[in-house]
């Protein structure tokens, strides 16, 4: 396996851990990518114009969508540079979002999506699959630029399935191409349909095959993913290859259970809303996906807030926005970064002696 070094020293050579977590939601994605490009252009700002967010971050998670953006940000270019930047994450989802999820404008649309999503998934994935082959290539996960959390539900064995680049020296077999992962976490059962793949130890010889759907099924917020053992025997259920031609009926009760309910019984999750047409998933008309961004920018002048865990209300918890916030966050990391860099690099041997 070829062994590529971390754009940035360890968490070894500084005084901070820094974990950037990406939440899942279909089109919702181009919000995260919009607000990221503010902290990134910071860090330009403060360290030239060639720093980017996974020269700043020991893990970056991401579930669904956020997956997608976590490996766009995280894998080599020909010259070991992060292959997209933060603003490009705007423009890809302005760009591709209508075509991943096209919209029928006849007058009967809703009633033919309920008709369609009944039958089968709403969309057939092709163009998305096409184009994360072509974007991804073939760059596996033990190559992104940072350590990377990717979290998918295996319908097979009906436990969360958790791509982690810590996983890898210890299990080869997790080493799957960014594409197939992306694929993976992105397959919202009656969306998208269901990604069979398989990987291969070539050292032991050994093969695994993965069933996997959406990752929020497991962990909308990725940054809650509990790295647990699973729950007791594992007993093999759905397949991919069948799950990937369910519609609703399909999901609600096959045979004498109900897989989206089995499913939702052996993982847990985190669902995060917006208000009217912005919380769709999938409303990707170019209005929509416009109107996305004007949230993204209007959530960068609103102060801080945060969960008041009794009423589960999001509540202002400072009179600095968000974009001070994040101005404060990226001298932060800019700091931190420094400090690492003026450390000449050592050997594991000595790191762990320290």
């Amino acid at each position: 396996m070829e062994e590529k070094k971390s754009i940035h020293k360890p968490s070894t050579y500084g005084k901070l851990i820094t974990i950037l977590s990406i939440d899942g939601g279909g089109i919702r994605g181009i919000i995260p990518g919009t607000i990221l490009s503010f902290p990134e252009a910071e860090l330009q700002k403060l360290d030239g114009e060639d720093a980017r967010i996974a020269d700043y971050f020991d893990v970056i998670a991401g579930t669904s969508t956020g997956g997608l953006i976590t490996a766009m940000l995280t894998a080599p270019n020909i010259n070991n540079r992060p292959l997209f930047a933060a603003i490009d994450i705007q423009h890809f989802y302005l760009e591709h979002c209508p075509k991943i999820f096209p919209q029928n404008s006849c007058p009967f649309a809703n009633i033919a999506a309920v008709i369609r999503a009944l039958l089968g998934p709403r969309y057939n994935g092709k163009y998305l699959h096409s184009l994360v082959r072509e974007k991804l290539g073939n760059i596996r996960l033990h190559q992104t630029l940072t350590k990377v959390v990717i979290p998918t539900f295996d319908i097979k064995l009906l436990q969360p399935t958790i791509f982690s680049s810590f996983k890898v020296k210890h299990d080869p077999t997790i080493d799957a191409s960014l594409s197939d992962i992306c694929m993976g976490t992105s397959a919202a059962p009656t969306y998208l349909p269901a990604h069979l793949f398989e990987t291969k130890d070539y050292a032991t010889e050994r093969a695994r095959t993965f069933n996997l759907i959406y990752g929020g099924v497991a962990a909308n917020n990725p940054a809650l993913i509990a790295m647990g053992t699973g729950s007791g025997n594992i007993e093999e259920r759905y397949s991919a290859n069948d799950a990937a031609k369910w519609g609703i009926r399909e999901w609600l009760t096959e045979g004498k259970s109900a897989p989206l309910v089995d499913v939702f019984n052996q993982a847990s999750g985190h669902d995060d809303t917006l208000n009217h047409v912005l919380s769709s998933v999938d409303y990707a008309t170019k209005d929509n996906l416009y109107n996305l961004v004007k949230v993204s920018e209007g959530l960068l002048k609103k102060p801080v807030s945060r969960v008041n865990l009794e009423t589960e209300n999001l509540e202002p918890s400072s009179k600095e926005t968000n974009e001070d916030a994040l101005i404060r966050f990226a001298n932060i990391l800019s700091k931190e970064k420094r400090l690492r860099d003026a450390k000449p690099w050592m050997d594991v041997q000595q790191i762990n002696r320290k």
